[in-house]
């Protein structure tokens, strides 16, 4: 890890001096490569040589009342801009933080938090196309975070607009895609320590607004509010850690036999670290996709679909450098029950850390 030290900064006039006067702050910088082989059954794979790089700036400070500010930029995978957010800890207020599409605030950080040993088990090379609960985590949000109390914090994230846009500074975001307007995001999160055992517990929602004129229809509830839930457990016990979680998220689509009602997934994590080098995991996901007209198609293109994914992970690392390989079969890829969709794959991978 490199550290650049910055200036300090100054209040601009002496009203603000209380609160703009900070001690001077460091800038982080650390990074990655991953090198990968993967091999698909059933597809042209081709080339099977990818390289991904990843940069992530990390500043940090502290105000004259004990409040404490970051900031985390992060370039990844060729990505001019990839994620960021601002975050200030007061010291008996809680966190509020801004974040461009980082995922991390409302239920987005808790899309699938299942232990594994590696990528999530849909995130090797197998192109899953799954849908997660995110929430307002891929649009520009704010969110406020509660003090612990006995382990418990609440969490509170808002959008203004929650169609998945970033803006820079001195911009908006326009028009409303898909005519969604704002959203908010509320997550309970609970940790806990039980006979030896270590036990965390989240459950969120979000509800995401439609404008008016999207709501009239061909019948009485055509596309109503977006609403997705979460909610999981992951209890830790030595070197093991096991996990269990759902997401569901309903679209608001019913308007037409062929909108999609909504996604319904359940997820399972086991994960053992051997040593502090060697890590093991198992991983399963199932997901849902409905459509409004469900029973008036069975066995057609607009009846419910479930895909299944498994993936069996290893990772050993020494000092910076990690070996990590995943062994993955996907049921019913991208939702489609078509001839070949069911596969299997093998990711080998080299990352380097900085």
């Amino acid at each position: 890890m490199k550290t650049i030290t910055k200036v300090g900064l100054s209040a601009l006039c002496g009203s603000l001096a209380a609160i703009s006067s900070a001690n001077a702050g460091d800038l982080n910088v650390k990074g990655g490569a991953t090198a990968t082989w993967s091999s698909n059954q059933g597809d042209n794979t081709g080339n099977p040589i990818g390289l991904s790089s990843g940069i992530t700036f990390t500043g940090a400070g502290e105000l004259d009342n004990g409040s404490t500010f970051s900031l985390t930029l992060t370039n990844a995978d060729q990505s001019a801009f990839s994620a960021a957010s601002i975050a200030i800890v007061t010291p008996t207020m809680g966190k509020i933080s801004i974040a461009a599409a980082d995922g991390g605030n409302g239920i987005g950080g808790y899309d699938d938090k299942m232990p594994t040993a590696w990528e999530e088990t849909w995130g090797t090379s197998l192109a899953t196309g799954i849908d997660l609960a995110k929430g307002v985590g891929s649009s520009m949000n704010v969110a406020y975070t509660t003090p612990s109390l006995t382990g418990t914090t609440l969490s509170i994230a808002w959008a203004p607009q929650n169609g998945g846009g970033v803006n820079n500074d001195k911009a908006s975001g326009g028009d409303k895609g898909d005519n969604l307007g704002k959203g908010v995001d509320f997550m309970v999160n609970t940790n806990q320590d039980l006979l030896g055992a270590g036990i965390q517990s989240f459950v969120g929602y979000s509800n995401t607004e439609r404008d008016a004129a999207s709501k009239t229809g061909t019948d009485g509830d055509a596309y109503q509010d977006r609403e997705e839930g979460v909610l999981g457990a992951i209890v830790t016990v030595g070197p093991v850690v096991v996990g269990l979680q759902k997401t569901i998220e309903y679209t608001g689509n019913t308007q037409t036999e062929t909108d999609v009602w909504g996604y319904a997934n359940t997820g399972y994590g086991l994960s053992f670290n051997v040593n502090d080098n060697l890590s093991l995991s198992y991983g399963k996901m199932e997901s849902k996709k409905g459509f409004v007209s469900k029973d008036s198609n069975e066995g057609g293109s607009t009846d419910t679909v479930k895909m299944i994914v498994e993936s069996y992970q290893v990772a050993y690392t020494i000092g910076g450098a990690s070996l990590k390989i995943a062994e993955s079969e996907v049921e019913n890829q991208t939702y489609s029950k078509a001839t070949g969709m069911d596969k299997d794959g093998t990711t080998i991978a080299l990352s380097l850390a900085f």
